[in-house]
């Protein structure tokens, strides 16, 4: 799957025009970045040199990454180190509660790492951000990014179920791609756990906003992604994202098997929408899980409410 370290890898494909980012700075964007430097704070959003900082600092939405920056498992598409992690540092809660009230945030998106080393895999670290965060900053919305919770001792469920006490407005876990690929893609994860995990989220909170992530041009075909997205809407997903894999490195990460061409973004979207349901389909090349998450929360929780 990967390429030997110093060995020949295919030249990547040029890149189309489409995936072009337009660089546009504004008044909340600056006021960010100045922030950001002189606290020595940091976010995914500058450290994953994400094509959509400009515009979510702008609106005031960040993402931050918890549980340290070293992941316990390797996925063929991802730029997250694998490596022994260091222990909890138990003041990141607080760090980061004071990084989303300097920064005036009105939507944070924490994300974090898999720690299959800890009894609960972090689930408390988890709960105890949110709830920082929710203290230093009340009127923010925050959407949590979780791994499996595959702890030493606990089991998932129940690690899953201290967070969503914590309450998160929106419980996230990426399924990433399709069920043909995933073993290859995503050793270290199940397809179907990774179901599961959307299901007991609503068992355990029925208006719990649930949301997932699909990355495309990694090999799948088109009929797969809506077969992807079927399994999503019926484990009871509201809110699905849909961008274009982008390779890190040439030596360590999967090859693009195709640039998706926006045509096909749109019609994963018209699909999702209005055919399986979904209360919001974000799809589109430049898309990742945390773009325009405080407009998904806004219109899945609206819609939710609706139909209750």
């Amino acid at each position: 799957m990967h390429a030997a370290p110093g060995g020949s890898a295919p030249r990547p494909m040029p890149r189309p025009e489409w995936l072009k980012v337009r660089v546009q700075q504004g008044e909340n964007f600056i006021e960010l970045r100045d922030l950001m430097r002189e606290r020595g704070l940091h976010t995914v959003c500058e450290e994953a040199a994400c094509p959509n900082i400009y515009e979510c600092w702008e609106a005031r939405e960040a993402t931050f990454l918890l549980c340290g920056d070293l992941c316990t498992r390797r996925c063929g598409f991802c730029d997250i180190k694998t490596a022994k992690p260091a222990p909890l540092d138990a003041a990141e809660p607080a760090k980061i509660a004071e990084a989303v009230s300097l920064m005036g945030l009105k939507f944070a998106v924490i994300t974090g790492v898999a720690r299959d080393d800890l009894p609960d895999g972090g689930s408390d670290h988890w709960a105890s951000t949110i709830a920082a965060v929710r203290s230093a900053r009340p009127e923010c919305g925050i959407e949590v990014l979780i791994p499996d919770f595959k702890g030493r001792k606990e089991g998932p469920r129940a690690s899953l179920e201290r967070v969503i006490d914590a309450r998160p407005d929106v419980l996230a876990h990426n399924l990433e791609t399709v069920r043909r690929l995933h073993p290859a893609i995503r050793p270290g994860f199940g397809y179907e756990a990774s179901l599961q995990l959307l299901r007991w989220a609503k068992e355990l909170k029925t208006d719990q906003v649930t949301k997932s992530n699909l990355i495309v041009g990694m090999g799948e075909r088109e009929d797969e992604v809506y077969g992807a997205m079927r399994d999503l809407r019926e484990a009871g997903c509201d809110v699905l994202t849909i961008g274009q894999y982008l390779q890190p490195s040439v030596a360590w990460h999967l090859p693009v098997d195709r640039w998706v061409h926006p045509d096909e973004f749109a019609r994963f979207k018209a699909r999702g929408e209005n055919e399986l349901g979904f209360a919001w389909v974000e799809s589109g090349p430049l898309v990742r899980s945390s773009y325009h998450a405080g407009r998904q929360y806004r219109s899945a929780a609206a819609r939710l409410l609706a139909s209750a």
